[in-house]
């Protein structure tokens, strides 16, 4: 058995114990922290999720906060989106990249207060970019990391369960939007979003020495629901159309190559990291886009991949399959391939693995 050895660089989220008690086998690390990554049965968990309502450990979603009077400049320094219509509560998905339009990160943007602001980061260290661009630009905002750790909820049962717990007032939440709320005294911000298409909100915890109480009270009420424990599902989210920043995205893509483009406004002005690149990027045209790639054999194996994998087409490299996984909806081996835009989907493509040269057909996202 391989383990990993602890360290004070491999954190422990506050609801790690809470998993260890629910059975979970594996983890990887994620913003150098353990991430759940499976409770024993794949099947059952993906099922749980699409049909019910499934609670994760997803604390590894560190938040960056920006906070001082001038938070909203810097945060519109960063985000290639317009924020200047931003109210408090509200949340925007946000393509981060760098000066040369490269993507960086691709973080939710949460409006705390008028002068506080987090990105909720997925595996990258957004800290240290923000601070160096804030120093830089003389801004004199504050960039720290806030004692906070979302609890996700997902499946179509989730938003039952939330309005058991929190009220009916979560109905009407918004997706991305979020409230503060206490849930017997633990203090959380409630937010209708979560790694998933099926629906859920996650539980911002704002005391990590709670962690196990707020877990508690969420499988206590769960039950009526058949809660079970989950993580961020592999087949779900390749089925969806849910692009993973690192897995899916290597050191030169920009945001117009993984279906992201509607998420910049380059109508935009002024003094923001990367937007003059992105101009010139939706000029010029992306030179890849992001498909579906569904393989032909029924045999082909469907464990997630350690690396790219090369795909061909009449002989010649177009690109890389991403990741790989079984779709239990389709009964197929699927995954994300980043092609060039010499080939669309509806071709037949040769894809690498490990069993050799394998057929597969390229599809529009997402898969369902």
């Amino acid at each position: 058995m391989i383990t990993i050895s602890p360290s004070a660089r491999t954190l422990r989220s506050p609801f790690y114990q809470s998993t260890v008690e629910d059975g979970v086998v594996s983890f990887t690390l994620y913003n150098s922290m353990f991430l759940p990554t499976g409770f024993g049965d794949p099947e059952a968990e993906y099922w749980r999720l699409k049909n019910g309502v499934s609670i994760w450990d997803v604390a590894v979603q560190r938040q960056v906060q920006l906070k001082g009077r001038n938070a909203e400049k810097l945060a519109q320094i960063l985000c290639p989106r317009d924020i200047s219509k931003m109210q408090i509560g509200q949340g925007k998905y946000i393509p981060l990249c760098n000066h040369s339009g490269i993507l960086i990160n691709d973080p939710v943007l949460l409006k705390i207060d008028e002068d506080c602001f987090w990105f909720s980061i997925a595996d990258s260290d957004v800290w240290s970019w923000a601070r160096a661009i804030n120093n830089e630009r003389q801004l004199d905002v504050e960039v720290s990391e806030p004692d906070a750790a979302p609890l996700a909820i997902q499946g179509p049962k989730a938003e039952d369960l939330v309005a058991e717990i929190c009220g009916s007032w979560v109905r009407d939440l918004k997706y991305f939007w979020f409230k503060p709320f206490k849930i017997d005294g633990i203090p959380v911000l409630v937010a209708r979003s979560g790694y998933s298409k099926q629906g859920g909100f996650e539980l911002y915890l704002l005391n990590k020495n709670l962690g196990k109480k707020l877990y508690n009270r969420i499988k206590e009420v769960g039950q009526k629901y058949d809660i079970g424990p989950g993580c961020p599902n592999l087949s779900e989210r390749v089925e969806s159309g849910l692009l993973s920043f690192g897995g899916d995205t290597d050191h030169s893509t920009n945001p117009f190559e993984v279906r992201l483009g509607d998420f910049v406004d380059l109508h935009l002005d002024g003094d923001i990291v990367g937007l003059p690149a992105l101009k010139k990027i939706h000029e010029q045209g992306p030179k890849r886009h992001q498909l579906g790639a569904i393989f032909n054999d029924a045999n082909v194996c469907s464990h997630p991949i350690f690396e790219w994998m090369s795909i061909y087409h009449r002989g010649e490299p177009v690109g890389s399959l991403t990741n790989r996984t079984w779709s239990f909806q389709l009964e197929k081996t699927i995954g994300f391939a980043l092609v060039s835009k010499k080939v669309q989907a509806g071709e037949s493509v040769l894809i690498e693995t490990e069993q050799g040269m394998k057929e597969a057909e390229l599809v529009d996202l997402p898969f369902v």
